[in-house]
């Protein structure tokens, strides 16, 4: 998992800048954060270019790190991951082995859905997906309770997702 994020750190820093993407561009990408299944030619159709010319398109932007990844948006319900908790977590000091530990534990927490390090008061925000509440009493005594590297943290329990997107807006 750490090489996927040491990767991922290298493809950012080699993205193309955004005023290098053509509204070209910009349309393949909006097509493909709404579904990446959607056939070259059908791009093609709708941005005005050949099949070949979106798959050179789509290659150069893998390759830059703009788009960084093709996967499956899984309803959490669906799977038994009914419940999402937005965590803000303060860490006992801000050295960077606390932080880099930190770090460390909440990207490897496959419940973590979401980490933010962050300005002000707390270090982090989390978003967490678990089961029901009894897993998450678990879960938060070993990520937050009982770790020595967290001074406090908070929790709010999500009662309704009025939005949540992966997509950006191009």
């Amino acid at each position: 998992m750490h090489n996927f994020f040491a990767k991922a750190a290298m493809r950012s820093t080699i993205a193309r800048p955004p005023d290098q993407l053509d509204e070209q561009d910009r349309a393949i990408l909006r097509i493909l954060q709404q579904d990446n299944k959607t056939s070259q030619r059908e791009i093609g159709e709708a941005v005005h270019l050949s099949a070949p010319a979106v798959q050179r398109r789509i290659a150069r932007m893998e390759t830059a790190g703009i788009i960084r990844r093709n996967v499956a948006v899984v309803d959490p319900v669906a799977v038994g991951q009914g419940v999402t908790v937005v965590v803000e977590v303060q860490t006992v000091n801000d050295r960077s082995p606390v932080i880099a530990a930190a770090k460390r534990l909440f990207r490897e927490a496959p419940e973590v859905q979401q980490c933010y390090f962050i300005t002000g008061k707390a270090s982090f925000v989390l978003i967490l997906l678990v089961p029901d509440m009894a897993s998450y009493e678990v879960l938060s005594r070993r990520l937050f309770a009982d770790n020595d590297l967290v001074q406090s943290f908070q929790t709010m329990v999500v009662l309704d997702p009025v939005k949540v997107t992966l997509e950006v807006d191009l």
